[in-house]
């Protein structure tokens, strides 16, 4: 196959190659910062005429056409596998619903399961000299939803860096049935947020100390992993290695402190290993066409038995609040949705596992409403409508800016002493009052 003269056969422009978009279709569209531009664009002109459109993406960094048309739950629902805070704006307009799944299994629910995908199109890189487009920092499930869809559209853009793996990073031109060469818009950023608090760096201190020299690290996002990250670029720690599902801002700064070497890692070694990644354009540029980073499937970067065969695992995640119980909820705030399941199930599962391997749910004590109101993120029990996360069952460690505890195999009047202990001391005594109530609480412990 001459690869340049099918190119040459299969290029459209997107408003020819939305045009095999029928209503009741269902319509990939990517993920994260491979969400398409000119072809989303183009469907959005298109989108007046079209009804009962099915779209699948997730994490929106930037807010699509078809969002911005008048009355769009009349024409189209948006199917979010993880939510940005662009796709929860939407839910109140009634187009933008979450679908729970843990992200690990989403690649088998592509190719095994009654997943209906008409289109997939997405953003690519430009096409190599083998004919492969690189499918950049958004690998995760990409591979199986193009194996899926029965037409996939790419749109190419020679901003998005070509992140090399081990496999399913990219698609060969010989499976792609339009070629669209877009406008090369800059990559979508996602910033690491506000500057780390001084409660973050309390937290970030508490959880590098339990770092051991040569331990595999996994980041989750936000203020706390963040301070975690630069906290251990400025350390005395050597031979770092990461297996993570995202790759943040934080990974660059602690492999440019020469921290990370990956050669204490049982499983590839000398690779810093991720699903997909988003972040500044310092992000970008380190991992655009960096042999040392390596951008694998979710099902791999995400199976509980991959992270458990790297020792000294050390996994980090936020939570919206936790109860007494030891349930964690990190996606909503009683039945208003915040983000989804992503990883950090199989990441605490996983990291327990490992030999040597800790999991750290971190997070401020308290928080304060937009009224001035001072509220504990530890509760008696989870509000109404939150989502448990992690089980009871499940969790290692807790951290706030009071301690961290371990509450692995403790009873529930053990836990329930433990996690109070790390509560702000303003909501204690009602914490162990609540926690006599429901009789998870030992008197003679007052």
């Amino acid at each position: 196959m001459n690869y340049q003269e099918e190119y040459q056969k299969k290029i459209t422009s997107a408003e020819e190659a939305v045009k095999v978009i029928q209503s009741g279709d269902w319509i990939d569209y990517g993920w994260c910062s491979g969400t398409p531009v000119a072809l989303d664009s183009a469907l959005a002109k298109r989108m007046p005429e079209l009804t009962d459109l099915k779209v699948r993406g997730g994490i929106l960094m930037h807010v699509p056409e078809i969002f911005k048309i008048e009355n769009p739950a009349e024409h189209f629902t948006w199917n979010s596998w993880h939510m940005s805070g662009i796709e929860r704006k939407a839910i109140a307009q009634d187009f933008s619903f979450y679908a729970p799944i843990r992200y690990s299994e989403l690649p088998r629910y592509y190719r095994d399961l009654d997943c209906p995908s008409r289109v997939a199109m997405f953003q690519v890189s430009p096409m190599d000299e083998h004919g492969y487009f690189n499918f950049g920092p958004n690998a995760s499930h990409l591979a199986a939803c193009c194996e899926r869809a029965e037409i996939i559209i790419v749109e190419v853009n020679k901003n998005m860096p070509r992140c090399l793996g081990g496999f399913e990073e990219g698609v060969h031109i010989s499976d792609v049935s339009m070629i669209v060469e877009g406008e090369n818009p800059p990559m979508d950023e996602m910033g690491g947020g506000a500057a780390a608090s001084e409660i973050d760096k309390t937290v970030a201190k508490l959880i590098v100390e339990e770092i051991p020299n040569g331990a595999c690290l996994q980041l989750g996002i936000g203020g706390m992993p963040n301070a975690v990250g630069s906290m251990i670029a400025e350390s005395d720690l050597t031979d770092l290695g990461v297996h993570t599902e995202m790759y943040v801002d934080a990974f660059v700064d602690i492999a440019k402190a020469g921290k990370i070497n990956g050669s204490k890692k049982n499983i590839d070694k000398g690779r810093q290993v991720y699903a997909f990644g988003a972040g500044t354009q310092k992000l970008y540029d380190y991992l655009n066409n960096n042999p040392e980073c390596m951008s694998a499937p979710v099902n791999y970067t995400n199976d509980i038995r991959s992270i458990s065969a790297l020792d000294n695992f050390i996994s980090i995640n936020n939570a919206v609040d936790v109860d007494i119980f030891g349930q964690v909820n990190a996606e909503s705030a009683g039945t208003k949705h915040i983000s989804g399941a992503g990883g950090q199930l199989d990441f605490v599962l996983g990291a327990y596992l490992s030999n040597g391997g800790k999991s750290f749910i971190c997070c401020s004590s308290t928080f304060t409403t937009k009224s001035g109101e001072l509220k504990s993120r530890i509760l008696p029990t989870l509000n109404p409508g939150s989502i448990v996360t992690d089980t009871r069952a499940n969790i290692h460690f807790l951290v706030t800016e009071y301690g961290k505890v371990n509450l692995k195999g403790l009873s529930t009047w053990q836990k329930a002493e433990a996690i109070i202990s790390v509560a702000h001391p303003d909501f204690r005594d009602q914490l162990i009052a609540e926690a006599e109530k429901m009789h998870i609480w030992r008197r003679s412990n007052k």
